[in-house]
Formats: C-alpha cells, structure tokens, sequence
C-alpha cells in the first residue's frame, strides 16, 4: 500500500513533535530526543541499570540496560518502503544489543527489553560484576534496597561459576564527616562522581587505580564535606557509600514511607520521612523537577532529633502563681484559663507572633483568634539569610507567603512594634505561637517577657519562652500534621503525617479553635474535624485557592502565587535543557 493511500502513523506522530516506537511488541508514541531507558520506563517497562541517572551525564559504563533494538530495513536504490495494515514498516532486529540509556528513540524503532538476547547480555553483566563484589547482603546496610540485590534476583543467574579469590579493597573507609565508604562493594557506575563534579561544581570525588583494583576515591588532602554529600549515599545503587546517621539503625524493610515537604526554608524540599513506631529514623530527598529536582541539603536532611527529643512538650502546663514552678494540667481547665485571661485584659493590649512556620490551615485559625480577641497587633517572626546557590533559600521560614495571604500582613513589619509595646507597657499579654521570643530572630529577652501580666504559648518543645510562658500547649512538630504551605516559588504543597503526636500534644489548628470557641467565636468551627476541612472552607475564600482541594494539589503541589522567585537548582536545569 503506498504511502499516500492514507496518513501514516509517522505522520501523525511527526506533527506532535513525537516518534513511534515498538516496545516489546507494543506500539507507543514518545518525543523526539527520547532515552530509551526513560521511554521504557515512563510506559512501565522496568530497565535495571546502574550508572544511568536522568539528572546526570550518561557514561554508559554499567552495560547492565542493554535492549534488543531494530529499524526498517535500509531500502535499495528505486525500492519504495512497504507498510502493515497498522502503517508500520517492518522491523530488521539487530544481532547485537545496545545500551538504552546513551541512545534516543527514532521513527519506526523496535525495542526488546525481555528478548533471549537481552536476558543473556544482562546476565553475563551481573555474572562479572558478582566475580568482583562481596556476597555480604546479610551484614550490608543497602540490603534491602540495593540494586544489585534487586537485579541479581530478577535477571541474574541461581549460581555463581567463580570460585578464585576476590579482589580486596578498602573496607569502612571515612570520606567525609557523614559518609562512609566500602571500595569492596562499589561497581563503579560513577555516580558519585558526576554528581559532585557536574551538579556541585566540586571535583572532590574520581576512579583511582586501574583493572581490577580501579576504585572510588577522595583527591588527596580532600574530603567528601559537601552540604550535600548525603546525596552522594542516595545515588550509589548499592551499599558503597552510607550514611553515617543511619548505618546501622534499622533495616529498610520495617520502615513506613510518608511523603511530605522539608520545613526548614521556604525552598519547600519535598522528601520522604522513614519511619517506624512514631520514630523518624531518616530524611531522604523525593523527585519534583518544580522544587528540588532529586536533591536535598544535608543540613536539612539530618534537622529531625528534635522530633523525637527528651525536651518535647507531651501535656499541658500551667503556672498559677507568679515564681511558681509550672504544674502538669488537663486540656479543658487549660483551655478555659487561656480563655479567661484574654478576656481579663484589653484587646488593645494583646499581641500575637505567629510563625512562618505554621501551615496555612493553622494560620487561618490565627487569623480567626485575632479577631475574636479583637487585636490587629499581629505578625510572624522573619528569617532571613543568605542563599546556597542550590536548595537553601535566603528566606528560612517555610510558609511566609502563606503567611501574607492568610493574615495579609508583610512579615516583621509589626515586631518591633509589639516588642516596644512590651517594653513601653501598652502591649500586657503576648500570644506566642510556636515561637521562642528570646532567639535572635524574635529579639525579645528574658527581662522583656518578665513585664507581661499573660504569657501564652504553643510549642512543641520546651525552649526559654516557655519557662516564663503562665500557659504551655502542646502542639506538634511538622512530622505529626497535615496541612499546607506555600513555598518562595509560589507554589502550594502539602505536608502529610508520619507519626502520631508525641503524649496528649494537639494539632495547633485544634487549640487555636478551641480557645476561640471558648472566647465565644462561631461555633460552627468546631465542625472542622481536620485540616483537609479548613482548606476547603479557605478555597472558598481566597481567590489564590479557588476550587483548590487536597487531591488536586496532589504530591507535587500546584503553582498559585506569581512571586518573581526562582529555585536555583530548578532554573539551572531549565536552561540546560534549552
């Protein structure tokens, strides 16, 4: 049938900027430019390999994504191409295999991922790699999740025909303040050292030796003390390179997965928290080209002790008298001595510092205490430093945008107001959420909290505020909620529980609605059973969040604010991709 008798397929495909391709018999239709590998996998095809990663630079050294590939057949002078009845041109299979992850898809393609051929090529490659690698998965701190744990199951061979001694090489070797290597188990994908070199700029990381005794290795007089070393850990497809943090602590496999945002900066990292028996043992970076491309910040990754720390808050505590030490109280009688204090004293001299650290939903209700106390003498507490170039932004709180559309205020601008109102006796009551006032951030000291005639408090740690605070609730770290921010980008994201909440602490949200209740506020916010429900009632309210939904923010949040700022790391790899 010839070629003008009806539109081809490659036509249609062409117009899309698209190509078709035959993957184990299967027509699919991907962009030009295409890896194989990636093309494989984004229609569910699994592709083992080791040095391939789509953020880093193809080598092509592992050989383990090797793939039967064909094309039409070269056409002799004169010949006109033929077509089936779906409009394909036959396919002329290759006799050897290829590596999927250096090559593009094309027009016509076939790919073989679960041929003879393909199957015997990755055997062998696993078969070479065992001569060399030491068979000790039981003591290994990757079993579990180590790749060539994985692909010798699925594709390698039941046993072993090596039998001379293997090659020893350095073992439990220090690299870095946080990262460990063992030579022996390393395959040499490179990894490592293309993350350190092309996306940290760092040249800390190389192959040292030759044949047999080749091995990952630090330059001399160096040391593997990036920020974002632990990145390196993530990358290794096996147990080479570990975390010193978490060698040893636990095994993979009785660990629960939660996926959820990075509080430390307004960067917004989305992560995956492990945990076990409401106990995070380990922070690991998870992928979204938006945010955090596939990395993370060490500073931020290992910032989780205090989740679990001996100075978590776990009830209620109260002062009754001014000097007396604090005493252990129930939530109702707490709850009504906060209420009767705030209407003991003039709304006109009541203050609230929020935080940039509280979720939208918590912030709302903030907004809603305000104004039922009836004080405007309200605001966050700012942080600000300098940015890294990469993931850290120059903004430290994690929610000052959700901040200025909740409360519509401009962060910091009323601080020093409050604090001289402190200081001057026209501010007599502070309501401190989930801030210490005495860090440098905050600028009050001890002898300024000492004025007020009602110090008010949630936290979920004890800190010095506390200690003069006449009211302490306990509220919950970001590992214990649900909830919303917004990050610097503008995007909306979500943050999911891991844990339950250490003894009897509460949501923020929940205590900041039951004390407005208590002060006579709507009842119909004792509806909110959760914070999913605040964020509906807040998409009917917010023209950013219109329609907006838990479900259709979705694990890689949404985009709603223009804020003129990019992510570092993200804005590079848009113009490399350019």
């Amino acid at each position: 049938m010839s070629e003008e008798a009806y539109k081809l397929p490659k036509d249609a495909a062409a117009a899309e900027g698209k190509v078709n391709v035959q993957i184990n018999g299967t027509w699919y239709r991907f962009p030009r430019g295409t890896r194989i590998a990636d093309a494989c996998r984004s229609v569910g095809v699994p592709i083992p390999c080791f040095c391939y990663h789509p953020k880093l630079a193809v080598v092509g050294s592992c050989r383990m994504c090797l793939v039967e590939q064909g094309m039409p057949p070269r056409l002799a002078p004169g010949q006109t191409p033929s077509y089936d009845e779906q409009g394909f041109q036959p396919i002329q299979w290759m006799p050897r295999p290829i590596i999927s992850c250096a090559n593009t898809v094309a027009e016509n393609m076939g790919v073989r991922t679960d041929s003879p051929l393909a199957a015997e090529a990755r055997r062998g490659v696993l078969e070479f790699l065992l001569t060399s690698h030491p068979l000790d998965c039981p003591i290994c701190d990757q079993a579990g999740e180590c790749k060539l744990q994985e692909y010798s199951n699925d594709y390698g061979q039941i046993e072993g025909r090596y039998e001379e001694k293997k090659t020893k090489k350095g073992k439990n070797l220090s690299i870095g303040p946080r990262v460990n290597l063992d030579q022996e188990r390393c395959v040499l994908c490179g990894r490592c050292v293309r993350f350190m070199r092309d996306i940290m700029h760092d040249e800390v990381l190389t192959m040292s030796q030759r044949g047999t005794y080749n091995a990952i290795t630090v330059y001399p007089g160096r040391e593997l003390d990036s920020n974002y070393s632990l990145n390196t850990v993530d990358l290794c497809p096996v147990g080479a390179l570990t975390s010193k943090d978490f060698r040893f602590k636990m095994r993979v496999w009785f660990l629960k997965e939660t996926k959820t945002i990075d509080v430390d900066c307004g960067t917004g990292t989305n992560i995956t928290l492990w945990t076990r028996e409401d106990r995070v043992y380990r922070i690991t970076p998870r992928p979204n080209d938006a945010v955090n491309s596939c990395w993370m910040p060490d500073s931020h990754r290992l910032n989780y002790k205090y989740i679990n720390s001996p100075q978590r808050i776990p009830q209620p505590v109260i002062r009754t008298d001014a000097g007396a030490p604090h005493r252990p109280a129930t939530w109702e009688p707490a709850l009504a001595s906060a209420a009767e204090a705030f209407k003991r004293i003039s709304p006109d001299k009541i203050a609230i510092i929020a935080s940039g650290r509280m979720t939208n939903e918590e912030l709302y209700m903030v907004r809603h205490l305000a104004a039922q106390i009836g004080t405007d003498k309200m605001d966050i507490v700012p942080r600000t430093g300098e940015s890294d170039g990469m993931l850290i932004s120059a903004d430290r709180n994690p929610n000052t945008n959700g901040a200025k559309l909740v409360l519509g205020i401009e962060p910091g601008s009323r601080l020093d107001a409050i604090r001289e109102g402190v200081r001057n006796g026209s501010v007599k009551a502070v309501l401190a959420l989930g801030e210490d006032l005495t860090a440098p951030e905050a600028g009050f000291t001890p002898e300024d909290l000492k004025k007020l005639d009602y110090l008010f408090m949630i936290a979920h740690s004890a800190n010095e505020t506390g200690r003069h605070a006449d009211l302490v609730l306990p509220g919950v770290t970001y590992a214990e909620k649900f909830g919303t921010m917004i990050n610097v980008a503008g995007r909306i994201q979500r943050l999911n529980r891991a844990i339950r909440p250490v003894g009897y602490s509460r949501d923020d949200w929940q205590i900041l609605r039951d004390i407005t209740v208590a002060l006579g506020g709507n009842p119909a916010l004792k509806d909110f059973s959760s914070a999913l429900d605040i964020l509906t009632v807040m998409s009917t309210e917010y023209e950013e969040l219109n329609g907006l939904t838990w479900g259709s923010i979705g694990d890689g949040g949404r985009p709603i604010l223009e804020t003129g700022v990019t992510i570092p790391v993200v804005e590079r790899e848009r113009n490399q991709s350019r």
